[in-house]
């Protein structure tokens, strides 16, 4: 299944992708929960996919807002410099442990929406990543059991305000202006998307291809990220992990590459889609 977070007539709700627009899940509700991370708290998806083969009333792609895909999510941690390529082009020794740092839910923004370049800034970079969400509460997972956790996968822009992510070495503050991580379009189960170590990542900047990488690249792969992040927090579900961004960033570019108002970019990972993003000025 594809799960998607939305808005329609003023009501934010979240249903099932159909080639024609979304099964609205708000009259079930009572059943499987009011917004994606309620159900995943509930473990509510085999009831969702049982309504889902039943159920006939959509609402149609034009006439809804998208909303981040887990707009209330409790935790989301980023995972840096986590594929080789990427630590080629910083120049840095290859980690033995994680960079983890973490975002605020209302930093993100939605497919289809914009990112803000925030106006004490104009060094705002692309990151196309992908984010694994978390299906049932981890502590202290194996390796080997950890996709027994996971809910599913979708598309991320990590955006960086670059200036303010170096201010000192933690990260934080150039990550978390409002708006400034795109997160979309929906969920893909991972029933569904199966293996999540071949896909390929492509991001976009107007058109031009600025990222492209395999999965395969990541120096800590998925398992190994929740069994480090579940060691030292309790993953619930609904919570993100967004594992990291390859080579081609704007900020290691010569002459630096800024994403600016107008600029169109998007994120594209095979077996989920795409996630697209306008810039605009705050």
């Amino acid at each position: 299944m594809k799960l998607v977070s939305f808005r329609h007539a003023g009501k934010d709700s979240f249903g099932i992708a159909v080639s024609e627009g979304v099964v609205d899940l708000a009259p079930y509700a009572s059943a499987v929960g009011s917004t994606l991370r309620q159900a995943l708290v509930r473990g509510s998806l085999s009831t969702i996919e049982a309504i889902a083969r039943d159920a006939k009333s959509t609402v149609v792609w034009a006439d809804l807002e998208f909303l981040p895909v887990v707009p209330d999510a409790q935790k989301i941690l980023c995972v840096g410099i986590n594929y080789l390529e990427h630590v080629e082009e910083t120049g840095r020794d290859v980690p033995t442990q994680p960079t983890i740092f973490t975002r605020f839910a209302d930093s993100q923004t939605a497919h289809d929406a914009a990112i803000v370049r925030p106006s004490v800034s104009v060094k705002l970079d692309f990151e196309g990543e992908l984010a694994v969400v978390i299906g049932r509460t981890a502590r202290h997972v194996n390796a080997v059991d950890a996709f027994d956790y996971v809910a599913g996968y979708s598309c991320y822009n990590d955006g960086s305000v670059r200036d303010w992510q170096r201010h000192a070495s933690q990260f934080t503050p150039g990550k978390n202006f409002p708006r400034t991580g795109g997160f979309g379009p929906w969920l893909v189960t991972a029933d569904e998307l199966g293996d999540p170590s071949k896909l390929t990542l492509t991001t976009r900047l107007n058109g031009e291809v600025v990222q492209h990488a395999t999965t395969d690249d990541l120096i800590f792969d998925i398992p190994a990220l929740i069994e480090y992040s579940s060691t030292f927090t309790e993953l619930r579900p609904g919570d993100v992990i967004i594992t990291g961004t390859t080579g081609g960033v704007g900020a290691f570019r010569e002459p630096p590459l800024w994403m600016k108002p107008g600029d169109v970019v998007e994120v594209e990972i095979s077996k989920i889609g795409v996630l697209k993003n306008t810039i605009v000025d705050e």
